[in-house]
């Protein structure tokens, strides 16, 4: 039994590293083993899966169209955010897809879920990548540190998504877009708690950008540019 869990887990990784060569160039996998293979690589590298379920909908032609497309969203949204990180990462559907990570310090003052003005500069010119893109869902996560109690921090951080998307609006972006606004509290830190550089990274606000019905149907169409 040891060993099949073993020879199990090596073979994970194999395909996991496999595909990770890939990422960036916009060629992705299709029909069948794509969500499955998602959903391993999510696990592992500790990101959030988004989006609906599509299935084996997404051809292999359509994937890379959809890759090729949302490599483009990337490099809008690097060139139009400055105070934040921007990743090309893989949604529940196997499909790659765009996520920026603000600061929450950066955003809003301390234990505060009021926008302060420099943030809403940096969220303005990200609107300009959302209006341009309205073939994309977007999903917004707030996330705390682990000082304080849930009773707190949870409250506290989906006020903070729901500024974030609020503000958005106000900035013409369709409220269509929005698909999930959450607070999740400190339940997913991606850094250590008991270091003061740990925290500052956990208190954060993460926004998945992801290819909508509307684009996977103008990919499977080879109308997506």
């Amino acid at each position: 039994m040891k060993k099949m869990k073993l020879m199990t887990l090596a073979l994970c990784l194999l395909t996991v590293f496999g595909c990770g060569t890939k990422q960036g160039t916009g060629a992705l996998i299709g029909t069948g083993g794509g969500a499955a293979l998602g959903a391993i690589i999510g696990k592992i590298a500790g990101n959030t899966a988004v989006g609906a379920a599509i299935g084996g909908a997404v051809g292999a032609g359509a994937g890379a169209l959809i890759g090729r497309h949302m490599d483009k969203v990337a490099a809008e949204t690097a060139a139009q955010v400055q105070n934040a990180k921007v990743e090309e990462v893989t949604d529940a559907n196997g499909l790659k897809a765009v996520k920026v990570t603000f600061d929450s310090g950066i955003l809003f003052a301390t234990n505060k879920a009021d926008l302060n003005a420099k943030s809403k500069t940096e969220l303005a010119n990200f609107s300009s990548v959302l209006k341009g893109n309205q073939d994309c869902h977007v999903d917004i996560y707030g996330h705390t540190d682990s000082t304080g109690n849930d009773g707190i921090n949870v409250p506290l951080s989906n006020n903070r998504a729901q500024s974030v998307v609020n503000y958005l609006k106000q900035c013409g972006v369709s409220a269509s877009q929005f698909q999930n606004v959450v607070g999740k509290g400190s339940a997913e830190p991606v850094a250590d708690n008991a270091t003061a550089a740990g925290r500052q990274q956990n208190r954060r606000v993460e926004v998945y950008l992801y290819a909508s019905p509307a684009m996977v149907e103008a990919a499977n169409n080879g109308t997506l540019k």
